[in-house]
């Protein structure tokens, strides 16, 4: 009997809840004549929270990096709520990529490289036909040294992501916490940690991604329509 294969989180819903809806509240919403900044916050923590509760209920898991990100969210409305100095929200938004980017280095140096969970899914790839490749002309190794550098470089695109959110939320956070000012800044930061983190990010991730498959390509002599799973 086949089970059913969960479906993908919807980006645009996840961009919606997570993003824009929090940014729209934060900016056009903090001031005294409309909810005030500490309802405007309130309000604005719920739809990243709700959406995040919502999906770990309808998958019944919720996996690492989905829980810093629920973390990431509580933390920052403790900081606005309890009005806490804005050096900690730099803190706090540097010190969620760099958690994980710990969690991948460490996990190269224990032999089990956190990317090759992430990217070699059997779902995708035709792992025993690339094992089998790799162990028929004694590639095995190399192709585990190719593994660990791509691990490396995951690692990389965290700290990138670390810096990137420290400076950035110290560039344009700069009000008291619980202020109208603040939850504009931070409303403001959100946005624009789009474009200028999260879509380099992903491009690093899929350069990382091509690499690997080139180097299965590279060292099995197979074809991409070989290394891929066909779909039955």
């Amino acid at each position: 009997m086949q089970t059913k294969a969960k479906r993908p989180n919807n980006t645009f819903l996840e961009l919606i809840f997570n993003i824009a809806v929090p940014s729209i509240i934060l900016m056009k919403l903090s001031g005294d004549d409309y909810l005030g900044s500490m309802y405007a916050l309130v309000v604005a923590l719920f739809f990243p929270i709700g959406y995040g509760l919502y999906d770990f209920i309808k998958n019944k898991s919720m996996n690492f990096i989905s829980l810093l990100g629920f973390l990431s969210t509580l933390l920052t409305g403790g900081i606005g709520l309890f009005e806490l100095d804005v050096e900690w929200l730099a803190i706090k938004e540097a010190a969620i990529p760099s958690a994980i980017g710990l969690v991948v280095l460490i996990s190269g140096f224990w032999g089990k490289p956190l990317i090759a969970k992430v990217l070699l899914n059997p779902i995708i790839f035709n792992l025993d036909l690339i094992y089998e490749s790799l162990s028929n002309k004694d590639k095995t190794n190399e192709f585990k040294a190719k593994i660990q550098w791509a691990n490396h470089l995951l690692a990389v695109t965290f700290v990138f992501s670390a810096t990137m959110n420290y400076l950035l939320a110290k560039w344009i956070v700069v009000s008291p916490a619980g202020t109208t000012e603040f939850n504009e800044q931070l409303g403001e930061m959100t946005i624009l940690s789009y474009p200028v983190i999260a879509i380099p990010s992903t491009i690093m991730l899929i350069a990382i991604m091509f690499y690997v498959v080139k180097s299965v390509m590279k060292l099995t002599d197979l074809k991409l329509e070989q290394i891929l799973n066909a779909e039955k």
